[in-house]
Parts: structure tokens; C-alpha cells; sequence
């Protein structure tokens, strides 16, 4: 991954990753919005250079979305934050156009995201999403990318309250919903692997 730059991984141009993002902007707090968009440069970065073949403008938009079931105004009493999120996410990508198999494509890829494993071969946006947001969260693969790539991505978006604010949404979520991923994220020792994480170390 010596190669990646940042300046290669630029959004896709389009309305619709530009409505994606002001929707975005507008729902998620600073800290959630550029975790967003920091897993989007992580998910790009290792799709590019380990050249898996994947949809920018998917990627990118779930990326966008992958989290927004954890704002108060798309959180769900009745199923896990990633399914409203690919609810979410899907009624967008109707408004923007997307036909039926691709807007499922986009709630699958989102679902998919707390997995702890999403086979590439059948779902490489998913892949890449999982391990990004992984990434970004508790730090796995970060020595995969230069330290320069890492210092850049996090000066672009800097990480703020990121681990205090992820954290808290995932025990209210743990909370009202204990058969939810979320939940059994917390069980199995989230917080601690949080704390560890060498983004935040680094920051």
C-alpha cells in the first residue's frame, strides 16, 4: 500500500454523492461525519492497491450512510442501527434515481458492515466497508497503511471526540436493543479495544 495517495482518492464527482454528503452533514454530529468519511478514504485506499474492483459512488455513499441509524432522527427501536441505516440509505438512493437492484445492493453493503467477515468475491463494497470501519474503530489493519497516508487521512478529518461519541451510541443502542450487533459488539469488549486504538494514540 506504499503508493496510495490521498489526493488520487477524491470523492466521485456527481449529484449524487454531493446530495449524499449534505445529508450527511446535515444528521450526523462533526465526530460521526468525519469517521464517515475517513472509512470511505480507508475502504478506497485498500480497494485501490489491492485492486479489488468496487463502485466508487457506492462505496462512497455507503459509507456516507453506514452510521446514520445512530442519529436520533433514523434511530430504531425495532431493528439493529446498520438495518435502519440500509433503510435509510435506500430510500436516498431512490430519490437520486438508483434503480431497485442497485438501491439493494447499497442497504446489503451497509447491513453487511458489522460483519465480521464479508466475502469479497460476492460483495466487494461490503468488504471493503467492513474493514474500513473496522479500521477506523478499534485500529485493525491501521499499520497496513503508511504512516504518512494515516497522518494525512487524520489531519484531513481529524478523529474529535470520535471514541466517546461512537461509544455512548453503541450502549444506548446495547441497551434498548441487546440482541442487536451493537450489543454484542459492547459484550465482547469494545470499549476496551477502543481504547487501545493507535489512531487515537497517534492523534
Amino acid at each position: 500500500m506504499n503508493g496510495v495517495r490521498l489526493e488520487a482518492l477524491a470523492p466521485p464527482d456527481g449529484a449524487t454523492a454531493a446530495a449524499a454528503l449534505d445529508v450527511a452533514t446535515a444528521y450526523l454530529p462533526s465526530a460521526l461525519l468525519n469517521h464517515s468519511l475517513r472509512v470511505h478514504l480507508w475502504a478506497a485506499a485498500r480497494g485501490t492497491t489491492e485492486g479489488v474492483p468496487f463502485d466508487p459512488e457506492l462505496l462512497y455513499v455507503a459509507a456516507l450512510f453506514h452510521d446514520i441509524g445512530l442519529v436520533p432522527a433514523f434511530d430504531s427501536h425495532t431493528v439493529a442501527f446498520e438495518e435502519a441505516g440500509g433503510h435509510v440509505a435506500r430510500v436516498f438512493a431512490a430519490g437520486a434515481g438508483w434503480p431497485a437492484e442497485r438501491r439493494e445492493r447499497l442497504y446489503g453493503v451497509i447491513v453487511r458492515h458489522m460483519r465480521p467477515r464479508v466475502d469479497v468475491s460476492v460483495d466487494p463494497e461490503g468488504h471493503l466497508l467492513a474493514r474500513a470501519a473496522a479500521t477506523d474503530v478499534v485500529g485493525s489493519e491501521a499499520d497496513a497503511y503508511p504512516s504518512r497516508f494515516r497522518d494525512e487521512v487524520l489531519d484531513r478529518h481529524p478523529r474529535l471526540d470520535f471514541a466517546g461519541v461512537f461509544l455512548a451510541c453503541f450502549r444506548d443502542q446495547a441497551a434498548r436493543k441487546p440482541a442487536s450487533s451493537a450489543a454484542g459488539a459492547v459484550r465482547s469488549g469494545l470499549p476496551g479495544r477502543m481504547a487501545v486504538n493507535p489512531l487515537d494514540a497517534s492523534t
